[in-house]
């Protein structure tokens, strides 16, 4: 189901966008923290202003654990709020976690039941048994982290296994053969623009989710040449450029125009495809 949803939020906006919210009481309007909770109404204001053009809402958690038991309330009061508002949305915690099995059934439960995310990032790094107790949960999606964009990237993720794979591309082909695989997505960094096209064609059924256009200099027009196709298996984020477009009391309105922009973008390159 959850699929399907993404399936028709794409067709149906013309946009592969999710927005980060990776929120700083720092740089949010003054004016907010005169709220109980200023973390959740700075949400609240994003989420209405731009899911005409947003299939997807990805908080990063270390923006809410820095905030200790306040920030994990924040958290849930905005997971229950894009799921009682916007429900067609994709949500997806974005936690990276990953540990031995019973360590990663907490996780999972934590992130995928108690907070009832549709979806979760993984790190492989520690092998099936630690993905798995997020994989066994139904109807629940996986975004296993593949190849990023941060400098230390090349320490581990490009490593020349054999002549004819790197150690992302390992991960990939192993996963595969996990069970429940199917539930499996794929995290890539913006900048590995011609590495979206070989990870598009060795999961051609999956969605890859590509964070770091905007402020992190990700180009779109590259993403989608190498990592589009016909099937819109495609999730682009973009965080800092839209949430903070604007650092004063009109942000809502100045997130909606810079998530507005991009999804003008996406729907042209959506519009080539078929020419």
């Amino acid at each position: 189901m959850i699929r399907n949803k993404l399936h028709d939020q794409i067709n149906y906006k013309k946009s592969f966008l999710c927005i980060g919210l990776d929120i700083d009481k720092d740089k949010i309007p003054k004016s907010l923290l005169k709220f109980d909770d200023p973390i959740f109404e700075f949400a609240k204001r994003i989420i209405d202003s731009t899911n005409q053009y947003a299939i997807a809402y990805k908080p990063n958690i270390a923006f809410f654990e820095a905030y200790g038991a306040d920030g994990f309330k924040s958290l849930k009061k905005i997971v229950n709020y894009l799921n009682q508002s916007y429900p067609e949305i994709l949500t997806i915690a974005d936690a990276k976690r990953g540990d031995i099995g019973n360590t990663s059934k907490m996780y999972a439960n934590a992130f995928l039941k108690e907070l009832n995310f549709d979806s979760i990032t993984v790190s492989p790094y520690m092998g099936y048994d630690s993905v798995e107790p997020f994989l066994s949960i139904e109807d629940k999606l996986v975004f296993l982290l593949t190849l990023t964009s941060n400098n230390g990237s090349n320490d581990f993720q490009e490593l020349d296994i054999d002549d004819n794979n790197k150690l992302y591309q390992k991960v990939i082909e192993i996963s595969k053969t996990w069970k429940n695989s199917n539930r499996i997505m794929y995290v890539v960094g913006a900048k590995n623009t011609k590495e979206i096209l070989k990870i598009r064609r060795m999961v051609p059924n999956s969605y890859l989710l590509i964070p770091g256009v905007g402020a992190q200099g990700g180009n779109m027009t590259e993403i989608c040449k190498y990592g589009l196709d016909k099937n819109l298996k495609l999730i682009i984020n973009s965080t800092r450029s839209i949430i903070y477009a604007s650092v004063n009391d009109d942000f809502a309105q100045s997130a909606a125009n810079e998530a507005k922009k991009i999804q003008v973008e996406m729907e042209k390159n959506i519009n080539a495809l078929k020419l």
